[in-house]
């Protein structure tokens, strides 16, 4: 198939006939974007949410600014798995990105696996998806659109945020921050309060500060 250059594939409109619709970018190596994916993983079954999954990318977010070494590295090794994540949307369609992003996330965040190349690989044979897919993860083949899913979240919510984001109606923010990622009804609850305070006019932050790292739930 050949490389789309027009970013539609990566801006589907949501089918909101099951509930509301949302959409949440991610980027597969944030670890707090992987605890948030839970949550709204939650949201979905609790509150009927219909979610859009698209990509960001930490690498984009970063470029240009002054990094010590660790992160650098870190920043590099995270543009192969965003990279396939697109690259496997544009090929096989949107009903692919969460599944390949919960491959992803399992074995980078649960299992703790390093190697980026061992990642990409074992999670696309998780999944189904054809083995040569991993060829974009070293490709700037899909650039563009990786670029233009992550422009799209810039948009919403400015470039002073990270990732994850996520957009519901005309409300969009950054987060939440959150661990453990509620679930049941204390994920509904949260879900509520984000759209709430988001959607208030003039409101821009609620922040304290962070005491404990993600805490990941052991999934299979």
């Amino acid at each position: 198939m050949s490389v789309s250059t027009d970013p539609t594939p990566l801006t589907p409109a949501a089918d909101t006939s099951a509930g509301p619709g949302a959409e949440f970018w991610f980027d597969p190596m944030c670890p707090w974007a992987w605890m948030s994916s839970r949550w709204m993983t939650e949201v979905e079954k609790v509150r009927g949410v219909n979610v859009t999954w698209s990509v960001m990318s930490l690498a984009v977010l970063n470029e240009g600014r002054d990094l010590d070494a660790d992160y650098r590295d870190f920043l590099d090794r995270a543009w192969g798995p965003v990279r396939v994540v697109v690259a496997a949307r544009e090929a096989h369609g949107d009903e692919v990105v969460k599944p390949l992003y919960d491959a992803m996330g399992e074995r980078i965040h649960h299992r703790g696996e390093r190697d980026v190349d061992a990642v990409i690989a074992g999670a696309l044979a998780d999944v189904g998806l054809p083995a040569d897919l991993a060829e974009a993860a070293t490709s700037e083949a899909h650039d563009d659109a990786l670029r233009a899913s992550h422009e799209r979240a810039m948009e919403l919510v400015g470039d002073e945020v990270g990732t994850p984001v996520v957009a519901v109606d005309d409300v969009a923010f950054f987060g939440p921050v959150v661990t453990p990622a509620p679930k049941g009804e204390a994920a509904g609850r949260l879900w509520d309060g984000c759209v709430l305070v988001a959607g208030t006019e003039g409101f821009y932050e609620l922040k304290r500060t962070r005491t404990r790292g993600p805490i990941f739930d052991v999934e299979g």
